[in-house]
């Protein structure tokens, strides 16, 4: 009898490791294809500021979106309008590392860059830790907050 019972337990235990080790990896496919959809993103969001389509970037913004820079923090209103006037060109973001974090139906995505731009008539490259945090909005991402910090060295 002892056996029987220890030989049930013995399956019981397996089985339940089994399903819960499906589970874990069912969980980190998802969380792999969510962080390779927002990365995916993400680039694409660079070279809409590459190429000023504010078109596409007006969609992706969320009304209440942040951006925080060198010179100050604004909404998307103020955001659209700089990168329309071209009074910041996103010339080139070179991707050096990127993270993501995924909380709920938030996603914190962290980019290390080194970011050539035209401000103020001229070309500046700086070396910046990007943090964007996109938010699922029924079936879409959102970018809710783009906010630079300057790196001391790169």
């Amino acid at each position: 009898m002892k056996h029987i019972i220890t030989t049930a337990l013995f399956l019981t235990l397996t089985l339940t490791i089994q399903v819960s080790a499906q589970s874990t990896k069912k969980r980190a496919l998802r969380n792999t294809s969510m962080e390779q959809e927002i990365e995916a993103l993400s680039k694409k969001k660079w070279l809409w500021m590459s190429e000023k389509n504010v078109d596409s970037l007006t969609v992706l913004f969320h009304e209440k979106s942040v951006f925080v820079h060198m010179g100050g923090s604004w909404g998307k209103e103020q955001e659209i309008n700089i990168i329309k006037s071209g009074g910041i060109w996103y010339k080139n973001a070179e991707i050096q590392e990127t993270s993501v974090q995924i909380i709920g139906k938030t996603v914190i995505l962290l980019d290390k860059i080194r970011l050539t731009a035209i401000v103020g008539g001229n070309e500046v490259v700086n070396p910046f830790m990007v943090t964007e945090v996109y938010i699922k909005q029924g079936k879409r991402w959102e970018l809710g907050s783009l906010s630079f910090t300057k790196l001391l060295s790169q």
